[in-house]
Formats: structure tokens, sequence, C-alpha cells
């Protein structure tokens, strides 16, 4: 993915040290079950400093006192999921681990995210505060993608790249069932600067190990 100016909020770090993430969670809530796949997506406020106007999962960063390792990314999952889009988890053990991603360390404000999958709690309707999340939409993930592409919403990469992941299965149940057998690796992204252009790698891919962006000494 190429980028003349980074998404909101996401600043590159041209001088000074790298800075440490932040821990958060994020949820993926899902519906459909045997039948089809969907995703929920919040949109956040314009007048958010951080990702403002963008389409995400609900999530957010880990609070002080919500404990240490996977338990503690699990609380702060729910409470997240709570506030941004009133949904209620009431067992966070329940929740599926999908993925982790940690911020390049080539930008300012970094997380290391844990996401999650949830299904749609029984007799429950997504519903946002008008504040921190302005609006609400459920997504097939190809729909998702096509609006991004038509200009009609705006993703981020993280975003992006589960989207795609999860379009590779046709049903929540065959996708809860891909992640529970699923060992999660960590993934860090790479921003790769050439002239006036940037690029945000993964692993493996080509130039990812080559040298990307000078933040002074």
């Amino acid at each position: 993915m190429e980028f003349d100016r980074p998404p909101p909020g996401e600043e590159l770090n041209v001088a000074g040290e790298e800075t440490v993430p932040r821990r958060a969670a994020t949820v993926i809530v899902l519906r459909g079950g045997s039948h089809a796949l969907e995703v929920l997506l919040v949109k956040r406020t314009e007048r958010a400093r951080f990702m403002g106007g963008v389409w995400v999962f609900p999530g957010g960063a880990v609070d002080a006192g919500e404990g240490e390792g996977d338990a503690a990314h699990r609380v702060a999952a729910v409470r997240e999921l709570q506030e941004e889009a009133g949904l209620t988890i009431r067992d966070p053990a329940s929740l599926v681990r999908f993925s982790r991603w940690i911020t390049p360390a080539e930008v300012v404000v970094r997380f290391d995210t844990h996401f999650f999958l949830a299904t749609l709690p029984e007799g429950q309707e997504a519903a946002i505060d008008g504040e921190e999340c302005v609006d609400l939409r459920w997504f097939t993930p190809a729909a998702a993608l096509a609006a991004h592409e038509r200009g009609d919403i705006a993703l981020v990469f993280p975003t992006i790249k589960h989207l795609e992941q999860l379009g590779a299965f046709a049903t929540a149940d065959a996708l809860l069932d891909h992640a529970r057998g699923r060992e999660v690796v960590a993934v860090q992204p790479r921003v790769v600067v050439s002239g006036e252009v940037a690029r945000l790698l993964l692993p493996g891919e080509p130039g990812y190990d080559d040298h990307g962006l000078d933040r002074g000494s």
C-alpha cells in the first residue's frame, strides 16, 4: 500500500526515538451464522485527533487498571465494544483470538493490538454513542473493501488487511472454526520511504528488510 501522506493520527516519526506501543484490543463482531458473514464497522467522529472519520472495528487502548497479559486485552475489548457499539459480552473468555498487529516502528502513535472475534450477542443490536463513534454499518468483507475503493468509506491499512483475510470465509461459523485452531503470530508492518512516496509492507514482502525511515540518531 502506497501513500503520499499518512492517515489521520499516523504521522511518521521522522526525528526522535522509537515510540513504545500502547496495549490495545479490538473486537471483530460477526453475524450470519452458518449462512453468511457480515462484520460490524463503526465510524469515528471527524473531530477525533486519531483516525478521525475512519471506519474501524470497535476497540481501543487497555486501561492501566485492567491488568496484564491476555486477560487485560479481553477485558479492554469487552469494555470498548460496549462503549463504541453498545454491545455487551458478559464473558471475556468467550472472545476468540484472531490476530495481533503492532504499529510500524516508523509511526509516532503506536499500538500493540490484539484482535478478537465475537458473534453478535443474541437479542442485542449495535448502537453508537454519537460522540466518539457517529455511524455504524454491517458489511460483508468484500462490500466494505469495495466501498473503500469507491471512496464511500475511509479504511486504514490494518482494517483493509483484516477484511481481505475475512473475505476468504463464506460464513461466520466457518471463520470461527478456523480461528479457534489458529496460532496467532504478531505482525508488524514497516514503512519504507522512496522519494515522496511511502509504502506499507508486511513481513515477507519485497523490500520489508530494506532500510526504511531515517528517524535521526
